[in-house]
């Protein structure tokens, strides 16, 4: 048993999910450059902090996809088979799959995300709403294999991955979990996904350093995370929030900017930061239309539909598995 382990055998912490996030923040930490997933960003703050980004104005992928999927409604219900079981991967706010279950003419839906507090308060509103509609939420970290309800078994299954999260995985984590999301929802496989466009980097830019700070708080509320539930001493007023574009990745990154040397401990391990140095906590990589394509393919997709917005700012595609 190494250090790491022997600290979390010793921690007696209260759930699997807690000692998911334990490791990986402790494995994360210890490496160089130190790096956190951006999948811990999603507690029940941080996801409220993620869904008050989406209403700000230099925040434009949320309000574009969802005017595609207004302007592409019929489009779309033609591709989702009537009876379907759509399948959110990641669910978060309810707004986008709204425009679906107004749309489509599926028969339940399955929320999958890490934040079941959050999860289950959004599948009650829409129970409330959609009286008719079998709701099964499942509390799942959804880039991982986990087994949807018994009750759609014999139901066709859509996949719905909204939000370019698909952009936040490195392309050989994004052909990973597209070869998972088809084994998950099986034989006959589809899926609706949003896809965030290259740009201009202004752009690119502003919606990621809001003027308000929101996106600042959303970033630095990883650390409040661990301070929380693994028992850090993170000072917040350390740390200082930092998004750049990579111009040679294709992706807008992330970081927590060390202010000074400091070290950091919990679960009885020690971080030690130099001024200046960063926790890589996210990538969002921006696609062409061409090459999400080529990856959709080599991931086991074929691109049935790809619908932008007037501008090409951003794109939702309409995807099925091979064999």
């Amino acid at each position: 048993m190494n250090v790491h382990a022997a600290a979390l055998a010793d921690a007696h912490l209260p759930d699997e999910q807690t000692c998911a996030f334990a490791r990986g923040a402790i494995e994360g930490l210890s490496q160089q450059p130190k790096h956190l997933s951006p999948k811990y960003f999603y507690d029940a703050t941080g996801s409220e902090l993620f869904e008050a980004i989406t209403r700000l104005p230099e925040y434009y992928p949320t309000r574009t996809e969802l005017s595609i999927l207004r302007d592409r409604a019929s489009d779309i219900a033609a591709f989702v088979p009537k009876g379907a079981a759509l399948v959110e991967f990641g669910a978060g706010s309810t707004t986008k799959v709204r425009r679906l279950l107004q749309s489509c003419a599926v028969s339940a839906y399955v929320p999958v995300d890490i934040s079941g507090e959050f999860l289950n308060a959004q599948a009650a509103g829409l129970r409330k709403d959609f009286p008719s509609l079998a709701v099964y939420p499942v509390a799942a970290d959804f880039t991982g294999s986990f087994k949807l309800p018994e009750a759609i078994a014999t139901m066709p299954k859509v996949g719905f991955f909204p939000g370019s999260t698909i952009g936040n995985f490195e392309p050989h984590e994004a052909c990973r979990f597209l070869r998972s999301a088809a084994r998950i929802l099986g034989g006959g496989a589809r899926m609706v996904i949003g896809v965030d466009l290259e740009k201009d980097e202004r752009v690119l830019y502003n919606a990621y350093n809001d003027a308000a700070g929101v996106t600042s708080r959303f970033n630095l509320n990883v650390l409040v995370r661990i301070n929380r539930e693994l028992g850090g001493n993170f000072d917040l007023s350390a740390f200082t929030h930092r998004a750049i574009y990579n111009r040679e990745q294709h992706r807008i990154e992330m970081h927590l900017i060390a202010k000074k040397a400091q070290t950091v401990r919990f679960l009885g391990t020690s971080f030690s930061f130099r001024p200046g140095e960063s926790i890589h906590t996210e990538s969002s990589y921006k696609y062409s239309i061409e090459r999400f394509a080529a990856l959709a393919r080599g991931s086991g997709w074929q691109v049935c539909h790809s619908w932008t917005d007037e501008a090409k700012m951003f794109s939702v595609h309409a995807l099925v598995a091979e064999g």
